[in-house]
């Protein structure tokens, strides 16, 4: 079994990260290796960065990576561009004569290229976009460490910022025939479906899967009103049952009866006996 997790530099970059998460002004935190993981975590989130790194799950590691579209090919690229990094970084810190690390660059350009599928699949604000920059090695970043450490490893300190201004270029195509005709969020919650499942199925697959909650819940797909029946539907299921029912409608209405009746044979009984 591997001491580390994936490669060396993942595993020093999450490791140090989490070490270094509460000390926003130290060395550590601004050190290339972490801002990686602060770029992912941009991205994906800290939850789809960490708990794989916690639970040594490889696997939903690269899965949390391909969630907005990137391949399993750049998935594994990245990771051995990051260790390359990591491999020159760790031989330059014991030499007195500094390698070039084209690595460098290379994986902040791979990171812009997954901040661009999200962006492109689904959208992102400006304040996204600038915080994600803001992280980036570039002229422009408003941190003094990482300022200094694009001056000192890029043959081109305006490489990177080129790079993102580049990925702009690419906008979002979504063909209007396929856009995906989805049900309301409680729908989907009361099959178990989450909306990051549906976000995976293509448009065919998400027709079928609807079909499919409409016979399930004896609801004709071609009837004129389905969306109606089923808001409906879903809410009986959803709303919690009076105390004092079966469940089934015709008997509710007979137990109900009953009880009136039972009220009334009382009320007539306890006047004759007051009379």
């Amino acid at each position: 079994m591997r001491p580390y997790f994936i490669n060396e530099a993942l595993n020093k970059a999450i490791n140090d990260y989490l070490i270094s998460r509460d000390k926003e002004e130290s060395i550590l935190y601004n050190s290339f290796l972490v801002v990686v993981i602060r770029m992912l975590i941009n991205i994906y989130g800290e939850l789809d960065i960490i708990n794989p790194y916690q639970t040594k799950n490889e696997k939903a590691f690269d899965d949390n990576l391909m969630k907005y579209g990137a391949t399993k090919e750049a998935i594994d690229n990245f990771k051995r561009t990051l260790d390359g990094y990591y491999q020159i970084d760790k031989r330059n810190a014991h030499s007195v004569r500094r390698e070039y690390n084209p690595y460098f660059i290379d994986v902040q350009k791979l990171l812009i290229d997954f901040f661009t599928l999200k962006r492109i699949n689904y959208g992102l604000t400006s304040s996204d976009s600038k915080d994600f920059f803001d992280l980036l090695y570039t002229p422009g970043t408003s941190n003094v460490l990482r300022l200094s450490d694009n001056y000192l490893n890029a043959e081109n300190e305006y490489e990177v910022a080129e790079y993102f201004k580049e990925s702009y270029k690419v906008v979002p195509k979504v063909k209007e025939e396929e856009k995906k005709d989805l049900f309301s969020f409680d729908v989907y919650k009361y099959f178990n479906i989450s909306i990051a499942d549906i976000s995976k199925m293509s448009k065919e697959e998400v027709t079928k899967l609807n079909n499919q909650i409409y016979t399930s819940l004896d609801i004709s797909s071609t009837a004129v009103n389905k969306d109606y029946l089923l808001k409906e539907k879903i809410k009986e299921l959803t709303s919690p049952k009076p105390a004092m029912t079966t469940g089934n409608g015709y008997v509710d209405i007979l137990l109900v009866m009953s009880i009136i009746v039972t009220g009334i044979m009382v009320v007539v009984i306890f006047g004759s006996l007051i009379l």
